[in-house]
């Protein structure tokens, strides 16, 4: 059994795409995690660091989607995988929202999502 801890629709600004425009002007991107651990020892023990802190998440994942710029949203998204499977997470399935693409369609947002686990 896998527990989650969810981190929905976290918002930031970064300056990532394929148009240098986007590289240049940015735009606002919305972050969403569902992190598989156990937190059964967390739980019992009352004690944060049993746990995987999600304050410490956002925070990650803020200096990656606020720090350089990738070309391509699945980039940003495995970068974000990474770093949260480096804070202990057993599995994780990020989602990556690009707010407005600057497309000439009419759409809510453009996403990648993707579950990755720890080797």
């Amino acid at each position: 059994m896998t527990d989650k801890i969810l981190l929905e629709n976290m918002m930031f600004y970064g300056y990532h795409g394929f148009m240098a425009e986007e590289r240049r002007l940015g735009q606002r991107f919305a972050v969403s995690l569902a992190i598989g651990t156990d937190i059964r020892a967390a739980a019992e023990a009352d004690k944060l660091d049993l746990s995987i802190n999600y304050a410490a998440v956002y925070v990650a994942v803020k200096e990656v989607v606020e720090g350089p710029p990738y070309l391509l949203l699945e980039a940003l998204t495995e970068r974000i995988a990474a770093v949260v499977l480096d804070m202990g997470a057993l599995t994780v399935r990020v989602t990556v929202k690009k707010l407005h693409p600057p497309m000439p369609l009419q759409m809510d947002f453009v996403a990648v999502e993707i579950t990755r686990e720890r080797p």
